[in-house]
């Protein structure tokens, strides 16, 4: 694989973020429901801190993204590709994640983890700090994480 950039994305990459999240693996079964029509907008885009891991090798095709809400100190979205999982771009984007936060003053940021995700959470320096409860359309419990980044 060639050399693996990540540079912030724009509106442009609405189409190729969206279809990351709808592609997902980790959101097939019983949590097709959380990203059924789901949509990674441009504006969204424009107006929250998102990156993507782009492959420089081919044509910038987008290996995973995340999101950082700064105001609520908190990580929305982190996906990575199905194809690209295991290569390290998810620990590559939660620390580049975390060196955004610590740059824009944060000391820790919150994530609300899909179920399956949680352990690839602890394992790139998170702490389990509880769970929250079952809401609208999500019928399970989601484990609570934070990163300290200060």
């Amino acid at each position: 694989m060639s050399d693996i950039t990540i540079r912030r994305a724009t509106a442009d990459d609405s189409p190729r973020l969206t279809r990351l999240v709808r592609t997902s693996g980790a959101y097939r079964g019983d949590y097709a429901a959380m990203v059924e029509g789901y949509q990674v907008g441009g504006p969204y885009i424009e107006h929250h801190p998102v990156f993507a891991a782009v492959d420089g090798g081919d044509g910038g095709r987008v290996l995973g993204f995340y999101a950082l809400l700064v105001d609520e100190a908190e990580l929305d979205l982190a996906f990575v590709a199905d194809a690209a999982q295991g290569l390290g771009i998810g620990r590559l984007l939660m620390e580049h994640m975390t060196g955004q936060a610590r740059a824009a003053g944060l000391d820790s940021v919150r994530v609300v983890a899909h179920p399956p995700a949680e352990e690839f959470y602890l394992r790139t320096g998170a702490v389990r700090t509880g769970t929250v409860p079952p809401t609208g359309r999500i019928h399970w419990e989601r484990p609570e994480l934070r990163y300290d980044v200060a």
